[in-house]
C-alpha cells in the first residue's frame, strides 16, 4: 500500500507565500487522492507491491499505463515538491551546490532567471526543477502534467510545482510572484545538496 507522505514542517510554516489553506487542499486532497487512486489502480496487477519508483518507470510513456503512470508519478512529483521546500529556505546557496550552479549557470543571479522564467513559462500544469544531466551539468527544465525528469534521463536535484492548485488559493492568476517567492525564501539548499 502506498501512503500519503507526512508534511516535513507544519502545515502553516511556508505561509505568507504557500498558506495552510492552500496546503489543505493541496496535501490534504490533491496529494491524497493520488495515493487513493494509485492504491486501487496497482491492485491484482504485476506492479502491486513494486515501489513508487518502479510503477512510475515502468510505466512512463505507455499509453495503456497512462492512469498508472499519473498518479505514481504525481505522488512521486508531490513528494520531491515538500522536500523541495523548508520554512525559511530560499536565497543563495552554499557550498558544493553553490559551486555547481556557478560553474553550470555562470552566476546565481543567471540560474535563478533561468529557474523562473522556465517555471512561469510552462503552459498549464506542470513543474520547473533543477536537475543534473548524465555527465553531472545542471540544467533547468520543465515538465508538463506528471511527467518526472527521471524517465529521460536526468536527476531532480529541486522542483516547483505549477499545477494551479499549488497556488491559486493565495495568489490567484500571479504565477510569476509564486515562483519567485518560492526560489527567494522557501527552496530547500540542503535537499539539493542531498541529491547531488
Amino acid at each position: 500500500m502506498f501512503t500519503l507522505m507526512a508534511l516535513p514542517y507544519a502545515p502553516d510554516a511556508l505561509a505568507p507565500i504557500i498558506t495552510a489553506n492552500t496546503i489543505g487542499f493541496h496535501h490534504g486532497k490533491h496529494h491524497k487522492t493520488y495515493v487513493d487512486n494509485l492504491n486501487n489502480l496497482v491492485k491484482g496487477t504485476d506492479l502491486e507491491g513494486k515501489s513508487l519508483e518502479e510503477v512510475v518507470m515502468a510505466t512512463a510513456g505507455k499509453a495503456d499505463k497512462a492512469p498508472l503512470f499519473n498518479n505514481s508519478a504525481q505522488i512521486w512529483n508531490h513528494d520531491f515538491y515538500w522536500k523541495s521546500l523548508k520554512p525559511n529556505g530560499g536565497g543563495v546557496p552554499t557550498g558544493k551546490i553553490a559551486d555547481r550552479i556557478n560553474e553550470s549557470f555562470g552566476s546565481f543571479e543567471e540560474f535563478k532567471k533561468q529557474l523562473s522564467a522556465t517555471t512561469v513559462s510552462q503552459f498549464g500544469s506542470g513543474w520547473g526543477w533543477l536537475v543534473a544531466d548524465a555527465a553531472g551539468k545542471l540544467k533547468v527544465v520543465k515538465t508538463g502534467n506528471a511527467e518526472v525528469p527521471m524517465t529521460q534521463g536526468l536527476k531532480p536535484l529541486l522542483t516547483i510545482d505549477v499545477w494551479e492548485h499549488a497556488y491559486y488559493l493565495d495568489h490567484q492568476n500571479r504565477r510569476a510572484d509564486y515562483v519567485n517567492a518560492v526560489i527567494d525564501k522557501l527552496l530547500n539548499w540542503e535537499f539539493a545538496a542531498a541529491n547531488l
